[in-house]
């Protein structure tokens, strides 16, 4: 039978499944001739995995099972869903879409990837990426950049590319990806899709290849608000893994007015520069949509979110100097010999690694040095305390804090290769919620034509720590779901 893939959310898929109108092996199947269609122009999948009616016979057994015991069952069950290549699911191929990892298999799951296991979904495949999550377009993979599904000469955005591409292109029900400077939301906006960057420690690391370990996390793409409220609330939670996870009594949010509806802050000092005007008008309809809905929109003040870029591109790339050392070609991964065991070091990387990812290394090796640690990473870190001290600041009188997610619409590809600096200006609405900690949602909010083809734009809303719940409330309202 035909399954109408498109815009299909979690809900939906849920309640067919129940009522018996298909089953997840038929499901399954509809999404992989998609991807048969879909994927050799947009280059979303870097892999299909040849067990993707195995398990979704499984689930269908489950749901068998359920509705012979007048049962319902979960929400996740024999869903399809596509994971980023920098997550690990065990016996499958994890390369973080670098050649150093290309024959790199997993030796046991990651968190995320257990626990969605127990919820009973249906892995489909891995999804490209800029190489070790290092860039903003996807352009950097080893393995051929990711196209827009809205315009396949321009970008899908990155690093998570390839998992806002899959669900632009109706190739998976949602996806997971991870966020260090905007690697979701980024290319949810250039996308058209739903991105959540949780709260940092709200969801489990361990078992994804760290790039940033101060900042990175683990988050949803999907077509809905509600699709991403569900896959949080299956992903997150404590795990004795990972030092650095939170329960959910470790904030308690609250509103700042007993209004019915919670009060937006928007930093219009920051809003002036660079900007593509698509992207404001787009961005003040939707404040004036918010305050038609009964939302207070106040003007805020953050002092420091001017430096936000800069304290990230010292952070980032320290982070990723130390985490990116182990790999050397001795215990995994891309080996080639040289004439002594450090020169094995330097051939294996010379040949394993893109030049973004070596550029990092390079910039945080500097960064961290003698002489130069105290002038540039400790002051950084000082700068990231003042940063998260304005918004906690400003909370105290808003809820949420709203942006655009992106500066522009998806460019070119191609357009930026040569120009890190104003690749790297791309993330300048999205870094401040990984310096500070805090839970970011990127949603659609409008559309702009550009060489005759129409171009999503995202729109970024900001909470407290430990406030999805107000972002996916708040989302929801907007999106009329």
């Amino acid at each position: 039978m035909a399954i109408d893939l498109h815009k299909l959310t979690i809900q939906k898929a849920h309640e067919a499944l129940k009522k018996g109108e298909y089953t997840s092996v038929q499901l399954t199947q509809a999404y992989l001739e998609q991807i048969k269609g879909k994927n050799p122009e947009i280059n979303a999948y870097l892999e299909v995995f040849a067990d993707a009616l195995e398990q979704a016979k499984q689930a269908d057994v489950k749901i068998a099972d359920s509705r012979n015991k007048n049962q319902d069952f979960g929400l996740l069950v024999g869903i399809p869903c596509g994971i980023k290549d920098n997550i690990l699911i065990q016996g499958h191929v994890a390369s973080a879409a670098s050649k150093i990892l290309e024959k790199y298999h997993a030796t046991y799951d990651a968190t995320v990837i257990e626990k969605l296991k127990k919820e009973g979904v249906v892995f489909l495949g891995r999804l490209n990426m800029d190489e070790f999550a290092m860039g903003g377009s996807t352009e950097n993979s080893a393995f051929g950049v990711t196209k827009n599904p809205y315009d396949t000469s321009r970008v899908a955005g990155g690093s998570s590319g390839g998992s806002a591409a899959t669900v632009a292109m109706d190739g998976a029900v949602f996806t997971l990806g991870t966020d260090t400077g905007g690697s979701i939301r980024q290319p949810a906006s250039f996308c058209g899709v739903v991105g959540l960057k949780p709260t940092y420690g709200a969801v489990s690391r361990y078992g994804a290849i760290a790039m940033g370990s101060s900042l990175d996390q683990i988050g949803p793409i999907s077509q809905t608000v509600t699709d991403s409220e569900i896959i949080f609330n299956a992903i997150k939670g404590k795990d004795i893994h990972d030092g650095t996870t939170i329960d959910t009594k470790t904030y308690t949010p609250k509103n700042v007015s007993s209004k019915t509806k919670p009060v937006i802050g928007v930093p219009r000092h920051f809003l002036k520069e660079g900007i593509d005007p698509a992207v404001m008008d787009a961005f003040n309809a939707s404040l004036e949509s918010f305050k038609q809905k009964g939302y207070e929109i106040i003007d805020i003040q953050l002092p420091n979110i001017s430096y936000s870029l800069l304290v990230y591109y010292i952070i980032m790339p320290a982070e990723v100097s130390s985490n990116m050392a182990r790999f050397d070609g001795v215990k995994y991964g891309l080996h080639k010999d040289g004439e002594t065991g450090i020169q094995d070091y330097f051939e294996t990387r010379r040949a394993g690694l893109g030049r973004e990812v070596i550029r990092r290394i390079l910039l945080g090796t500097y960064v961290l040095s003698s002489g130069y640690y105290d002038a540039y990473y400790n002051r950084a870190n000082a700068v990231r305390t003042m940063i998260t001290t304005d918004f906690l600041k400003a909370f105290a009188s808003v809820d949420f804090i709203a942006t655009p997610t992106a500066p522009s619409p998806a460019f070119k590809i191609g357009e930026k290769n040569n120009d890190p600096i104003s690749m790297y200006l791309e993330d300048i609405f999205t870094v401040t919620a990984n310096i500070t900690g805090m839970p970011a949602l990127s949603i659609p909010c409008g559309m702009t034509k550009k060489d005759g083809k129409d171009l999503p734009i995202g729109l970024q809303l900001t909470a407290r720590h430990g406030d999805e719940a107000g972002l996916f409330t708040i989302g929801k309202d907007f999106l009329g779901e």
